[in-house]
């Protein structure tokens, strides 16, 4: 029997041109921004629920506390995004690279994803639970602990990372490729269908799937 073939995350190339460079923005609540450079912004604990960033560049950029509670980033590239806690639940990522950002709570839960490519960087808790997961590449990235749970995930691949914990709870899996990526511990055994892993993967999860199965190995 042949294996089964894996799809890959289907990426869409981000090319940004003839960007405006804004030093010192004013970043509002509800506003739109298009085809704008920001190095070094701050917008720390700013309120920004439903702003809209399209073909935007951030550089440097620190989000320490800001409500990003429905933003939403199209067509955009944030390198080296700064955030100790990280508030945007229900926002929308389309088209979008994240370069080493460097977040410690990052509260995306019910948040969708497109065609996103996350490289690098140090993140301590992902709260992605109830998120929606298209076409995501996730790669040498260190995450602390990683929260599916009830998220839905199509095309899904996490390589080369290193994760401490991973909840895939009552999370709903099509083509989530697993394999190469480094984990001490698996939650939500139940909702495994869909993943896909490697030997030594397995290898680690036996006895965890052993026991949730009720199986002795004598």
């Amino acid at each position: 029997m042949e294996p089964k073939k894996v799809t890959a995350p289907r990426l869409t190339p981000i090319r940004l041109a003839d960007l405006t460079e804004d030093a010192t923005p004013d970043f509002r609540r509800g506003e739109r921004y298009d085809g704008v450079r920001y190095s070094r912004a701050t917008a720390d604990g700013l309120e920004l629920s439903g702003t809209d960033f399209v073909e935007c560049e951030f550089d440097g950029a620190s989000f320490n506390e800001t409500q990003l509670r429905g933003a939403g980033f199209r067509d955009c590239v944030l390198a080296e995004v700064y955030a100790p806690v990280l508030r945007a639940s229900r926002s929308s990522l389309r088209d979008v690279e994240i370069r080493n950002p460097r977040w410690g709570s990052a509260e995306l839960y019910e948040s969708g994803w497109q065609s996103v490519r996350l490289d690098g960087g140090k993140l301590d808790y992902v709260n992605l639970r109830g998120a929606k997961l298209v076409d995501v590449q996730i790669s040498d990235c260190i995450i602390g602990e990683l929260d599916l749970g009830s998220c839905t995930a199509t095309r899904l691949a996490l390589s080369n990372c290193t994760i401490g914990s991973l909840d895939f709870s009552g999370a709903r899996l099509k083509d989530v490729d697993l394999r190469g990526t480094g984990f001490r511990s698996v939650s939500g055994l139940g909702s495994l269908t869909g993943l896909v892993i490697d030997d030594d993967q397995l290898t680690l999860l036996a006895p965890l799937l052993a026991a949730h199965l009720g199986i002795t190995v004598a």
